[in-house]
């Protein structure tokens, strides 16, 4: 009987084995995912009933579209291998795809979740792209046709534009470094905006774009970045990540960039508008001039003198007419005053007629010259003619007849009886 080395059958299991299961393709869930510092990455592939060890060596690990997660369901092809220290079988793993869907689709909302976790799509960090820039800087292949198309559309709708233009891969395994080098040169260049793009193509061609390394550098970057890759169909994470998507290259520039047309019709607007404006201003302000010149006129001294001077004509007029009317009145109400006044002055003058008559009559009676006869005197005290009883011892008085006046005093006064 022949006895074999543990060795020698683990060798001999390795032969037989690594010899028979040269590639095979196994699907089951992954478990157990430890990525080492070499760039190995191990594993377990298991269903519900078992389980197998895999492993995936750096060379392969770094080809890897996506990442490997807990629990994803894959299509492992690879090759079954013996560990014979050990005695322990596994797959090494050439290829490793997404059960049920492509790898880069995979990668792609893998790397979309994580990037939106991060807060890479906040539309708050969002910069405003400025409405008349003067520099901008392409990000594209010189060779290839979006160039040609963004530099027509620039010619025909702004000339007054400084374009640089950044030459980089825009597809292949060097292409996101090179894009994420010209973006972090042409950030610190001074530039109004950065416009990074390329033509259609499938996916594979535009997974330059939709690199973890791209996304960082516009993130990061200060200028204002327009992504326009592909045609409109075609999203990929620059899109998401830049202040602006433009649905192809051609579409960035007209979004971006001002139409001198419509710039020349919207000064002739704005011009008009001014016109109509300056007009509008110039007639309503001679309107409140001459409404506030009216106001003077009618408030001035000139004015006010003369309304004073028609004021006071009426009031004149309405005095003559009262005073008039008044008048009339009164002349009304004097008629048969005067006439009773007429017909007691006349009685009145009788009266005095008569009065006087008899004064003149008695004056005539009592007149000395008339009175005096011989032997007889008139006597008169202080002007006054009295009589003889209204003297009074020590008085003066003056005795006149006719021809004499002389001056007396009363020495002694007597009553008798004739």
């Amino acid at each position: 009987m022949h006895t074999l080395s543990v060795s020698a059958l683990n060798e001999q299991i390795k032969t037989l084995i690594e010899s028979s299961f040269v590639r095979v393709f196994v699907e089951g869930e992954l478990s157990r995912i430890t990525f080492h510092n070499s760039g190995h990455i191990y594993f377990t592939l298991k269903d519900k009933d078992s389980s197998i060890k895999g492993v995936m060596f750096k060379g392969n690990a770094s080809k890897l579209r996506f990442r490997l997660e807990e629990g994803l369901k894959v299509v492992v092809d690879g090759a079954i291998s013996v560990y014979a220290p050990r005695g322990e079988y596994q797959i090494n793993c050439f290829m490793i795809e997404p059960s049920g869907q492509g790898a880069l689709a995979l990668a792609y909302e893998q790397l979309k979740q994580k990037l939106l976790q991060k807060g890479y799509f906040d539309p708050q960090r969002k910069k405003p792209l400025p409405k008349f820039p003067s520099r901008i800087a392409l990000i594209t292949s010189a060779t290839g046709a979006a160039l040609q198309d963004m530099l027509r559309v620039a010619n025909q709708r702004f000339r007054f534009l400084e374009i640089d233009i950044y030459d980089v891969l825009v597809q292949g395994t060097s292409s996101a470094q090179s894009i994420a080098n010209a973006l972090h040169v042409s950030d610190k260049n001074g530039y109004d905006l950065i416009i990074i793009g390329r033509g259609g193509g499938s996916i594979e061609d535009l997974w330059s774009f939709n690199e973890e390394l791209v996304a960082d550098a516009i993130f990061n970057a200060n200028t204002p970045i327009v992504s326009a890759v592909g045609h409109e169909i075609d999203y990929v994470i620059s899109d998401f990540v830049a202040d602006l998507r433009a649905p192809t290259p051609s579409a960035a520039m007209q979004m971006v960039l001002p139409d001198t047309n419509e710039l020349y019709q919207s000064l002739d607007a704005i011009a008009q508008n001014y016109t109509n404006a300056l007009s509008s201003k110039i007639t309503n302000a001679s309107q409140a001039l001459l409404h506030i010149k009216k106001l003077y006129e009618q408030n001035s001294i000139e004015m006010r003198i003369e309304q004073k001077k028609r004021e006071i004509s009426q009031l004149k007029e309405r005095f003559n007419q009262s005073i008039s009317f008044c008048i009339q009145n009164f002349s009304n109400a004097l008629q048969p005053l005067h006439v009773r006044l007429s017909h007691q002055m006349q009685t009145i003058f009788s009266q005095k007629q008569n009065r006087l008559s008899a004064l003149r009559e008695n004056l005539s009676a009592n007149d000395p010259k008339k009175r005096v006869v011989s032997g007889f005197a008139q006597i008169s005290k202080e002007g006054k003619v009295v009589s003889l009883e209204a003297l009074h011892v020590d008085e003066n008085f003056e005795l006149m007849n006719e021809h004499l006046k002389i001056t007396a005093r009363a020495i002694k006064l007597e009553e008798y009886q004739k």
